[in-house]
């Protein structure tokens, strides 16, 4: 039985989904390839100009999105070359998650050669460019290359790469799954909360994209730890991603309201350097993936 049927027990009457659970993170990884593409170029584009490495994220973003969706139309036919195309995509993705991140601390965030009492200092984290975001693309290639691959037996943590060889995981998939879905959870949190940070909460609302996640992390985590979590785990570990996606809704909600002039007129400029509209998402995204998790992970060689 898969963990949303003992949530929702009505579940067990209705046959399986057109797409495993799987499939559907892979569908979610490529979407997400796809929008950080197109938010690194809202973001990189604040200044009018964009240099020649952040063009990196913008075009891999849009470049690796459609060879997930081409890998995805092959899967059904050839799934070990679409596995091994996803495979790479979500290697690079990885790769420039991390070279962003570097990118992005040597901007200012964290100055190695200076005075030993000025080199790490909060109001640079705040105010520099956000050193955790580029680890979205990290996220999204570890995540990506678990779904890839089939676990066979389920829950035994054996990743099945060709017919005769196979690689044995730590974890079982299932519980690899709930980290990730924290460590996300904890990226979001960080960079929406260094975001946040230069308003000075002052806003009540800002409160609640700290809270919420915070606990969501922690429960998913803990959930990851378990072998077999009981009812009360899963009851509360669902009901804090739908508390996330219902946070990530408000906060798009707010931040367009916040872009649009005192007369709800939409101007482009205030929602290019205004509240990032597109960054509550993130919360609603993790929600999903968070969800997507709970399904049944049976897979078909």
């Amino acid at each position: 039985m898969y963990y949303l049927a003992e949530v929702f027990p009505f579940l067990k009457r209705f046959s399986k989904l057109p797409l495993t659970r799987d499939q559907l993170i892979l569908i979610i990884a490529a979407i997400n390839e796809l929008f950080m593409g197109l938010d690194t170029y809202l973001a990189h584009g604040l200044n009018g100009t964009i240099r020649w490495n952040e063009w990196i994220p913008i075009l891999f973003g849009t470049i690796a999105g459609i060879l997930l969706i081409l890998a995805g139309l092959l899967a059904s036919k050839q799934r070990f070359t679409a596995n091994l195309i996803a495979s790479i995509v979500f290697i690079a993705s990885i790769i420039v998650g991390f070279l962003g991140a570097y990118f992005h601390i040597s901007r200012g965030a964290i100055l190695p050669y200076g005075p030993l009492d000025e080199r790490l200092n909060i109001a640079f984290l705040i105010w520099a460019p956000p050193a955790i975001a580029p680890l979205a693309f990290v996220l999204v290639g570890v995540l990506g290359i678990s779904a890839a691959w089939i676990e066979t037996p389920t829950g035994s943590g054996r990743l099945q790469l060709t017919p005769k060889r196979s690689l044995q995981m730590p974890f079982s998939k299932t519980r690899a799954y709930f980290m990730m879905v924290s460590f996300g959870i904890v990226v979001t949190l960080v960079s929406s909360t260094l975001d946040h940070a230069r308003t000075g909460f002052l806003n009540a609302w800002l409160w609640l994209p700290l809270v919420v996640p915070l606990v969501a992390a922690l429960v998913a985590f803990l959930i990851g730890l378990k072998n077999k979590p009981d009812l009360s785990d899963l009851s509360t570990y669902t009901f804090l991603m739908v508390l996330m996606a219902l946070v990530g809704g408000i906060g798009f909600i707010l931040h367009v309201l916040a872009d649009l002039t005192p007369g709800g007129q939409f101007i482009f400029e205030r929602f290019l350097r205004g509240a990032p509209f597109l960054a509550p998402l993130l919360y609603a995204n993790m929600a999903a993936m968070g969800l997507i998790v709970l399904l049944d992970p049976q897979e078909k060689l």
